[in-house]
């Protein structure tokens, strides 16, 4: 990459100076000045706009690169280990007790190569259509609080680990959606805080409305945070942000690429806060709200019908 981002620089330059001594050479004649300037200007503009898209090639195949060293790793990890496993059983004959626990961590490295499946193929599926067709009324508090319940059961957490903060407005917090895709969205999110919370999650996810207009679901945690010039970057496919406690953990890049996606087929988005890096951050999930439950009660006689 720095050698295209060189070469570009050096060919604008000439560029550049082949211009200015036109100009110089031919001042006084019209024609070739008229002819001159526009054709260096667009080998200038022709010569900017291809290393841009050079560089862009580059860090495109660099992520993906990092993608798939990343999913080898996170595919060949619990195969390894349930074979190990599985080699140790066959061999010799083992207490009750012990057979139990490698049955159970079995079963836990197989719910992270199923994990790690399921979050490559939604990744390419929700990336092949504009939007989902199922569109049904979603109570976002029952939601999320089921949500809060699969992370702590996948990651063997007490309830305190996560925390619920529902904001009390009076008001229906009531969206129109793909109940399957927001389960995606916030268990993403919610997988996010935890990982990213080395020294123990202490996560609040908080649940509120907007303007009467959106509802919004943040999630804070106490982890490594995020540099500010990484917090739009993030929702990239892919993208995984370079700092060595980020790399440490494993990852694919794909989860919050899948958060973003989400939020937006439903007409919402997803947003990033963070102070700094050490620091913790906060990802929020908007969703435009059902303004009435009325509305709702129509909406969903009207799929049934």
């Amino acid at each position: 990459m720095v050698l295209f981002t060189l070469l570009g620089v050096l060919l604008v330059g000439v560029a550049v100076v082949l211009n200015v001594s036109w100009i110089v050479l031919n001042w006084r004649r019209v024609l070739p000045m008229a002819l001159g300037i526009p054709f260096f200007l667009l080998l200038i503009a022709g010569v900017a706009l291809n290393t841009i898209f050079l560089v862009r090639e580059v860090r495109r195949n660099e992520r993906h690169d990092a993608f798939l060293s990343a999913v080898t790793h996170e595919l060949k990890t619990p195969v390894a280990s349930i074979r190990l496993y599985l080699e140790t059983l066959q061999r010799r004959p083992m207490e009750e007790a012990q057979r139990g626990e490698f049955y159970a961590r079995m079963m836990e490295d197989s719910e992270r190569l199923m994990g790690t499946v399921e979050q490559v193929l939604k990744a390419g599926e929700v990336g092949q259509r504009a939007r989902s067709n199922v569109r049904v009324p979603v109570e976002m508090r029952s939601l999320v609080q089921e949500c809060v319940r699969t992370t702590l059961a996948r990651h063997h957490l007490e309830a305190e680990a996560i925390t619920i903060d529902v904001e009390d407005t009076g008001l229906p917090m009531m969206v129109r959606g793909d109940p399957e895709e927001l389960q995606t969205a916030l268990v993403n999110i919610l997988n996010n805080a935890v990982k990213y919370s080395p020294d123990g999650p202490e996560v609040r996810v908080t649940l509120s409305v907007d303007r009467d207009a959106w509802v919004r679901v943040s999630v804070a945690d106490h982890g490594i945070g995020i540099p500010p010039a990484h917090l739009k970057r993030i929702f990239r496919r892919f993208y995984r942000v370079p700092v060595r406690s980020v790399l440490r953990t494993k990852g694919t890049g794909l989860g919050l690429y899948l958060v973003r996606t989400i939020a937006r087929q439903h007409g919402g988005d997803a947003i990033a806060e963070s102070p700094g890096e050490g620091r913790g951050a906060t990802l929020s999930l908007q969703l435009p709200r059902i303004l009435a439950v009325r509305e709702a009660e129509l909406g969903e006689q009207e799929m049934r019908g």
